[in-house]
């Protein structure tokens, strides 16, 4: 496949017809547009990222810990310049570099191989640690996880270890759609805040909210967002 130079100018308005240059994941469009909001306001107005300064290590870190249907997030990608939109056409083809769940090899802009729920955190925390280690306390690390993924145990361990060892750099935004099996009977925020955690919960199709949830950081504590969306039960 021939790979073109990336474009930019995008913006929030063409992220929907972007994503439906996608097409053979459909199950999944579900947990992708959930994220869409998510993503944008990251992408858009908080992370710290350059399609042209990839490796630079100052750079904020984002982990897609939903990778299971990232059609948003290679439509995001795109509109910020760091994939060229032409090959949204050919996700999930055999030569392509958009797989079905992202894979940081490939794709640009991609920190880590997702799609097995359960990593994403477990992995931020080392990444945040090895930043702490390197002397680099500047960079953020960001994961998105869903609120069923937060029945895995490796993320109960992660929430504690986080919260105990004080990762100011540390985010988490659980997009929440109500897809967990056993619920969470005080709130995801609970969860999080009983750990040490700073906590904010908001509508996750708002950008103005979002955003100033996200830029609600603490020095001395990780951050925990709960962007709350249409239960997946509906359409």
């Amino acid at each position: 496949m021939t790979i073109s130079t990336p474009r930019t100018g995008l913006g929030y308005p063409d992220l929907r017809p972007l994503m439906s240059e996608m097409t053979g994941d459909e199950k999944h469009s579900f947990a992708a547009t959930s994220t869409l909001d998510v993503l944008w306001v990251l992408y858009d107005q908080v992370l710290s990222v350059d399609p042209q300064r990839l490796d630079d290590p100052d750079r904020d870190r984002f982990l897609l810990s939903k990778g299971h249907g990232p059609m948003a997030f290679y439509a995001v990608l795109a509109a910020k310049g760091f994939l060229d939109p032409a090959e949204l056409a050919h996700y999930g083809e055999f030569d392509s570099r958009l797989g079905f769940h992202p894979d940081r090899v490939l794709a640009p802009g991609v920190e880590i191989g997702s799609g097995s729920l359960g990593h994403g955190l477990p992995l931020g925390l080392g990444v945040a640690l090895g930043l702490r280690a390197a002397g680099r306390d500047r960079p953020r690390v960001v994961v998105l996880v869903g609120d069923a993924e937060l029945d895995e145990g490796s993320n109960h361990e992660a929430i504690q270890v986080a919260g105990r060892w004080a990762l100011g750099q540390l985010t988490v935004v659980v997009v929440d759609n109500r897809s967990s099996s056993t619920g969470w009977p005080d709130g995801i925020a609970d969860r999080f805040a009983r750990e040490g955690w700073a906590t904010r919960t908001v509508n996750g199709r708002d950008h103005a909210a979002l955003r100033s949830a996200l830029t609600d950081t603490h020095p001395d504590r990780p951050l925990a967002v709960v962007a709350e969306v249409e239960s997946k039960e509906l359409p």
